[in-house]
């Protein structure tokens, strides 16, 4: 069933699937944000706007416009908030359940499937999502959804729940680090299986012990966007 399902996801798209409007999959480069980057280790990764020039000099650095990745990625960023860390390294929240796309403040952000909107909400815990919204879809008879967070607050300000969205429709932009949980600007984009009763919102980082749970429920999103 798991290999159906992705395989389900894999044949949403053809190809390169945008997300981010304006850019081409030649804008992309892929970014390593894991514990083993040694380059993090010079940086404050507490802070967003170190970590915000840290993103810049490296899309510089690679002359790139968009640093994407981070599926199943063990991360140690979220140490600096309670949100997400414990004392215990089996219920420590830190492997990244989606794709986080990195680019500008109020970049225009476009849902790759129709649907409708399911719910949003603004998550407000330090290092959380910020602005949030879900959208529903349904595909041959499969129902799913996709979470876009760290989103502005004008994002969720003028939309309502059952709202119908198309393909490449605009539907975000993406907010600073003052309101999208204290981050570099970017998108988290994840894939939901089984929403489970959540609204405007669905942990996108899990523990070990969940882990295996949370890699069925919320497939690779790049099986679908092919950047």
């Amino acid at each position: 069933m798991i290999d159906e399902l992705q395989q389900f996801f894999k044949n949403l798209s053809n190809e390169f699937t945008s997300i981010v409007f304006g850019y081409t999959k030649e804008d992309y480069i892929l970014i390593d944000l894991s514990i083993t980057n040694t380059d993090l280790s010079t940086i404050d990764i507490s802070s967003s706007k170190a970590f915000e020039k840290y993103i810049k000099e490296y899309l510089i650095n690679h002359n790139a416009k968009i640093a994407y990745g981070g599926y199943n990625e063990i991360r140690g960023i979220y140490k600096r908030s309670t949100h997400f860390n414990t004392q215990n390294s089996v219920t420590e929240r830190n492997i990244h359940l989606g794709i986080d796309i990195w680019c500008d403040a109020g970049t225009k952000i476009v849902a790759p499937l129709g649907g409708k909107i399911h719910s949003f909400k603004n998550n407000t815990n330090h290092g959380d999502y910020g602005p949030t919204i879900i959208i529903e879809h349904t595909i041959h008879m499969i129902t799913f959804y996709t979470l876009y967070g760290h989103l502005s607050m004008l994002s969720i300000t003028d939309i309502e729940i059952g709202e119908d969205i198309k393909a490449g429709q605009i539907i975000a932009d993406l907010g600073e680090s003052a309101v999208n949980g204290d981050y570099a600007p970017h998108l988290h984009f994840q894939i939901i299986i089984d929403i489970d009763g959540n609204v405007g919102d669905y942990p996108g980082v899990s523990n070990t012990k969940d882990l295996k749970y949370y890699l069925q429920n919320c497939p690779d999103p790049n099986l679908l966007l092919k950047i």
